[in-house]
């Protein structure tokens, strides 16, 4: 790469300003240099977003910059972690759209700063399209304390936070807003479904409780029926989910009252990025205070069992069969 190219122009004029932290040193290096804190073990995690098929290709820049970096911080949470900074790869069409990639810096930079995660370097390409963001996150962790999604025993407590159902009820919406389930909405029970999917909440201030009280815990990103069922299976037991209780939010029960089969879609359409966990019974009030504490509302959906799969009881207490348990690429 020679001095003055495109790539450095970006560069300078979009990141340099956003990159704060002196481990990024300015971006003049190809490298980071940074020091974990005594006493803590690294923890790193990476997700991509791609245009048309995690984001639309309308979506305010500033909502794809804030996505992209809250995606990885809630596996972050997830983990009982705290970030220490992010590296950014940026696959950006020709020609470049200036006006994009500003709004998209700043984005980048304002939730870097909320969330404590600061922008040490990365790369930006060319590509024929789409456009494609991944972020690599690194976290900290006290030693010995990360929270793994093989913790899972039978007689324990399903937990999640938040709602479920929200952004999968918003991109929905998005592709076909006269639908029955949501064309009489309040408009803003729309907005609030479309903002959910627009963007996440990383729960970051549950990891504290999550490392002192729950044994297995992962991040809700394919979808809550199918992420439990693979938290559990890697735990090697199963379990029960009772739909009754799984949280909802005004706007979804709406949704759902009047298109019930949306409980389907809430259930197992993804990109809520809450937290799932289980508890052993003898810290589940533990747990519960804790993030009551720390402002995170959380529900109990289900417990474990050593026998394996995932039952779901809906409504009434009669069985509930998805035809799928979440999303997949392939």
């Amino acid at each position: 790469m020679t001095a003055g190219s495109g790539e450095d122009d970006i560069i300078a004029r979009f990141f340099r300003p956003i990159a704060t932290s002196p481990a990024a040193r300015g971006l003049f290096d190809d490298a980071a240099i940074l020091t974990p804190p005594p006493g803590c073990d690294l923890v790193l995690t990476k997700d991509a977003l791609v245009a048309g098929v995690h984001f639309f290709a309308d979506d305010p820049p500033a909502s794809v910059a804030r996505k992209a970096l809250r995606v990885n911080l809630s596996d972050l949470a997830a983990k009982g972690a705290r970030p220490l900074g992010a590296l950014l790869a940026l696959a950006l069409t020709r020609p470049m759209d200036a006006a994009w990639l500003e709004a998209f810096a700043a984005g980048l930079g304002a939730d870097a700063a909320l969330h404590g995660c600061p922008i040490l370097g990365g790369d930006t390409v060319s590509t024929p399209g789409p456009i494609s963001i991944s972020i690599t996150v690194l976290g900290t962790v006290p030693s010995g304390q990360f929270v793994p999604r093989t913790g899972a025993a039978p007689g324990q407590a399903i937990v999640v936070s938040g709602t479920i159902g929200d952004a999968a009820l918003g991109l929905q919406w998005r592709l076909d807003p006269t639908r029955v389930g949501f064309a009489p909405l309040t408009r803003e029970a729309q907005a609030h479904l479309a903002d959910r999917y627009l963007h996440p909440q990383p729960r970051l201030a549950l990891a504290d409780t999550l490392r002192a009280h729950a044994a297995a815990a992962m991040d809700v990103s394919d979808g809550l029926v199918g992420d439990i069922t693979k938290m559990l299976s890697a735990s090697g037991c199963g379990g029960t989910l009772y739909a009754a209780q799984v949280p909802l939010s005004d706007a979804a029960r709406a949704a759902i009252a009047l298109e019930p089969a949306l409980l389907a879609t809430a259930l197992s359409g993804g990109d809520d990025y809450e937290i799932a966990a289980t508890v052993p019974s003898a810290k589940l009030a533990a747990f519960m205070a804790s993030a009551a504490a720390a402002g995170v509302p959380v529900a109990v959906i289900g417990e474990t069992r050593a026998e394996g799969g995932l039952d779901i009881v809906g409504p009434g207490g009669v069985p509930l069969h998805l035809e799928r348990g979440s999303f997949s690429h392939f």
